[in-house]
């Protein structure tokens, strides 16, 4: 107790934040341990998805002293006189992050230059490679986190998120840094104004045509309205309704219980809305609107798709309308195995990539070169993995077009390759505007785009177990079992290959993960979270159509159940 008080008194006397610091003397003044040790026994670790935690004092919470610490961490990382830019979402302490990321930046040497208000992800992402002399971005935001939370991610002058090493190396320069109150501080950097660079270059994305379709938007409370609206008047689609009261940005999310449109309840305004104006189509972005999901009317009601049959139905588009056999789409071991059929129908390459749109984008070449549309690859055949990513003597040019996680997170292109080296949840909703206007014309809907897809290349069913613990031992003794253990049968299928991901996996780098592909190319994947306490388990059942799709995705759901229960089970 009496080295946390003394940690605690330490950080009290360098934080210039007086809430925080009236937080913390609080906790001092009630000699309140349990609350010492939450917030000092531990700290949020720096890594590929930068820092992200609740708001509060200490090290283990999201604070203007962390926020400092970070950024005089990356400053050792780069090079002197490089630019960054910086970019906030409309959380709480959002604009007072990015000004102390500024500030510290500035005073170490570089040229930091901040937008003047919140702003899409995205956006940013986008503006961090368009100019040579940028050397990297910050882009504060915690996403579709609750309100409580925080976050701050890190791009290199690609526009891509870092990956191993660099996040390892700016967390050391972390760890090496000093007293906040110590470090030199800069003023007065540009401010930047605006999102036309982004605005210019998805509004011009070529997708298609048509423009006859009826959209219910919501940004739930975040900061992708104003933009997407732009984006859509300038591409020449009719303005979306937006959902009135979830249009405005507000970091306490009143609407809805967690701000993530995958959640259950969170489209449960627009959906209405659309119900009553008879809309064709619902689109929602996450709050920093780097997400984008999807809802159609159909027989029984509306229905919301998963992040796999977006996913699918957009690679498709892509593909449609560009050409060229050099060219790449993308997508992560836990998504769908179907972007692989697709990719070889249409006589493309295919990469699978870790989770994680760094690793996509990297697949793409993104981080071997600091600009421009598109990137390098390693060699890798019309529907074959494209290994892990950069670019070698004896690599092919390629051009990524399309690459997608099932988180509902795509990155979409033309022939000059995708625009956004990360998930852009405005490219996404104009390229899903774009194919329904298109099914529209020709008297279709997304969900017969989704049965001629289950014709052509089978019925690829997805679902997942999550499983949130309080104790991460218990996660880590479910992976030991697993491993030592692995089942022989899963949902009925017969287990014909098993890879523990943690060893070296063909081009894959290692990574706490478990593979089991079952018979018939069904597939189940077991991982623990990234950024929460859970395990996450993927499930894939592929099955062949002949006649009636609908009674095939009945028995696909089935399926889909049993073998959530046997995992489940394996998983104790």
């Amino acid at each position: 107790m009496s080295d946390l008080r003394a940690r605690a008194e330490e950080w009290l006397g360098q934080d210039p934040d007086p809430r925080t610091r009236a937080e913390l003397q609080a906790i001092l003044d009630a000699d309140d341990g349990a609350a010492l040790a939450d917030r000092f026994g531990a700290r949020l670790e720096f890594g590929t998805a930068g820092l992200r935690g609740e708001l509060g004092a200490g090290p283990n919470r999201m604070n203007r002293v962390t926020v400092m610490r970070a950024a005089a961490g990356l400053a050792a990382r780069l090079p002197a006189g490089g630019r960054v830019i910086i970019g906030f979402d409309a959380r709480h302490g959002s604009r007072r992050f990015a000004d102390d990321t500024a500030a510290v930046l500035s005073g170490a040497g570089l040229r930091p230059e901040v937008f003047a208000d919140p702003v899409p992800t995205p956006v940013l992402a986008h503006f961090t490679r368009a100019f040579a002399d940028i050397v990297a971005g910050v882009m504060v935001t915690a996403s579709h986190n609750p309100p409580r939370d925080n976050g701050y991610k890190v791009y290199w002058a690609d526009g891509a998120q870092i990956v191993p090493p660099t996040d390892a190396e700016i967390s050391a320069a972390i760890d090496a840094v000093g007293r906040v109150d110590e470090l030199p501080l800069g003023e007065g950097w540009p401010v930047h104004e605006g999102a036309d660079l982004y605005l210019d270059a998805v509004s011009s994305l070529r997708l298609g045509g048509d423009r006859d379709v009826s959209i219910v938007y919501t940004p739930l409370h975040g900061v992708g309205r104003d933009v997407l609206l732009t984006a859509f008047e300038r591409a020449g689609f009719p303005a979306p309704t937006v959902v009135p009261e979830q249009a405005e940005p507000d970091p306490d999310f009143p609407t809805v219980d967690f701000p993530n449109p995958e959640e259950p309840g969170a489209l449960d305004l627009a959906l209405g809305l659309a119900e009553a104006r008879g809309a064709d189509l619902v689109i929602a972005n996450d709050p920093d609107a780097d997400r984008c999901a999807v809802a159609v009317p159909g027989p029984s009601g509306w229905r919301t798709l998963t992040g796999d049959e977006v996913g699918g139905l957009l690679a498709e588009h892509v593909l449609r309308h560009t050409t060229g056999g050099d060219r790449l789409v993308a997508t992560t071991i836990v998504s769908s195995s179907l972007l692989r059929s697709i990719a070889a129908a249409h006589r493309v390459r295919f990469a699978e990539t870790l989770t994680g749109f760094k690793w996509i984008m990297k697949a793409g070449g993104a981080q071997s070169s600091s600009g421009g549309r598109g990137g390098s690859s390693p060699h890798s055949e019309p529907g074959s993995s494209g290994g892990r990513g950069g670019s070698s003597p004896h690599s092919s040019p390629v051009r990524l077009v399309f690459g997608y996680e099932e988180a509902l997170g795509y990155s979409v292109g033309d022939d000059r390759g995708v625009l956004v080296n990360d998930k852009d949840g405005i490219g996404a909703a104009l390229a899903v505007a774009a194919l329904a206007a298109d099914a529209k014309r020709d008297g279709r809907t997304l969900l017969d785009l989704l049965d001629a897809q289950a014709r052509r290349y089978g019925l690829h069913a997805t679902s997942q177990l999550s499983i949130r613990v309080s104790d991460l031992s218990l996660i880590t003794a479910a992976m030991a079992r697993l491993r030592a253990e692995p089942p022989r049968e899963l949902g009925g299928r017969r287990v014909e290959s098993f890879d523990d991901l943690a060893r070296p996996a063909g081009d894959l780098p290692p990574t706490d993960g478990l593979r089991f592909r079952l018979a018939g190319g069904s597939r189940v994947v077991v991982r623990p979270s990234g950024t929460e306490p859970k395990l996450k388990c993927y499930l894939e059942v592929v099955l062949p159509v002949d006649g009636d799709v609908a009674a095939v995705r009945a028995r696909a759901a089935a399926d889909l159940e049993s073998l959530r229960a046997d995992v489940s089970a394996a998983l104790g």
